[in-house]
């Protein structure tokens, strides 16, 4: 299998599941934080416990959300040694973006998302209106409109790197096309035409 086949074969998962990520983030700032935000501060908490744990225990949300990291790096990398460095500053730009998003899950989602996951049960917590302004709600939706914008331009980026390989592919076709219609016209050696 050849460098180009295996850019190909990263940088195609890398884009959906970047999409899958950008869309992801996306739903979280158009339904589901507007939707929790009507709600009552018990039920607010218990909500936003439900779907945390739908998320954290889904192995599909878990490989859309690493693999997006990892293949992104690994089509950097291999387009790092490539003959046509044109898709690299995309690609790494991309990786840099979805980087940055990881980290901002890490630093800021996570402690908060865990304010909430560690208050127990809705139905027994004493104040939950003192759960719910601890978790911070106006500071996690911010930055996930942060995340949705990293991810949406990390994906656009992973696009026209595609776009950019393909250009460099069909152009290197192009040039071995010509040299290989000449090839097969020539007679093969000591036959006569």
């Amino acid at each position: 299998m050849t460098r180009r086949s295996w850019q190909v074969r990263t940088l195609l998962p890398a884009i959906v599941l970047m999409g899958l990520a950008a869309g992801f983030f996306f739903a979280w700032d158009v339904s589901v934080m507007p939707g929790l935000a009507g709600l009552d501060d018990r039920a607010f908490v218990g909500a936003f416990q439900a779907l945390d744990l739908a998320i954290i225990t889904s192995p599909l949300f878990v490989l859309a959300f690493m693999g997006a990291l990892v293949l992104t790096g690994v089509a950097a990398l291999l387009h790092r040694r490539a003959d046509n460095r044109a898709p690299l500053p995309w690609v790494a730009l991309a990786f840099g973006l979805y980087l940055a998003t990881f980290v901002v899950t890490m630093a800021i989602h996570e402690p908060l998302n865990t304010v909430i996951r560690s208050a127990g049960d809705p139905g027994g917590i004493a104040d939950p209106t003192a759960v719910r302004d601890t978790f911070s709600e106006a500071r996690w939706v911010a930055w996930n409109i942060v995340r949705t914008i990293a991810t949406t331009i990390a994906f656009a980026c992973l696009a026209w790197a595609l776009v950019l390989h393909g250009r460099a592919t069909a152009h290197a076709a192009d040039h071995r096309a010509p040299h290989t219609a000449r090839t097969a016209a020539r007679p093969p050696s000591g036959a006569t035409p």
